[in-house]
């Protein structure tokens, strides 16, 4: 009997990242440091480069692999990455707090959110922006409303979030 490929593979979903990275060897000890990530496979090129690899940080996968101008693929910028890879833990102070000791940059503290999340964010050493967050309340779409005015309000008024 023939087997059936799946369109998406068994512990993907339709959207995984994919970072391109100047320096991905490091990328992948720093992301196992920061965000306990577990490496599936590396694909080394000749000049011992990545050409791809892939990870799982909390049962999701990520792609990466290292920079290559030769072919229009390049990591981000000098004012970083223009997206944020947004990660759910247990725990966001400590994921935060291990992130920041492994060489990531603080952008953002961790603080108690309106929409129901403890969240904060960070840079890694690499230029790819993470938020970090734990998931507090289950809000209804109006309560979630309502404390985003309250909160826009406040930081209107230079009363912080």
């Amino acid at each position: 009997m023939p087997t059936t490929v799946k369109a998406i593979p068994d512990g993907y979903t339709a959207i995984t990242p994919h970072l391109r990275i100047k320096g991905a060897a490091a990328a992948i000890e720093f992301y196992k440091k920061a965000f306990a990530a577990e490496e599936l496979f590396r694909m080394p090129m000749p000049d011992g480069k990545v050409g791809h690899a892939e990870l799982r940080i909390g049962g999701a996968a990520l792609m990466l692999a290292d920079e290559c101008p030769e072919v229009n693929m390049f990591g981000p910028g000098p004012q970083g990455s223009g997206v944020t890879i947004h990660l759910y833990v247990e725990d966001a102070d400590a994921v935060f707090a291990r992130a920041v000791a492994a060489g990531a940059t603080p952008t953002f503290p961790v603080t108690d959110m309106f929409w129901g999340d403890r969240y904060g964010k960070v840079r890694d050493p690499f230029g790819h922006d993470w938020s970090i967050a734990t998931h507090k309340e289950d809000l209804s779409p109006e309560e979630m409303a309502r404390r985003g005015q309250e909160a826009m309000a406040r930081m209107g008024s230079g009363k912080g979030h």
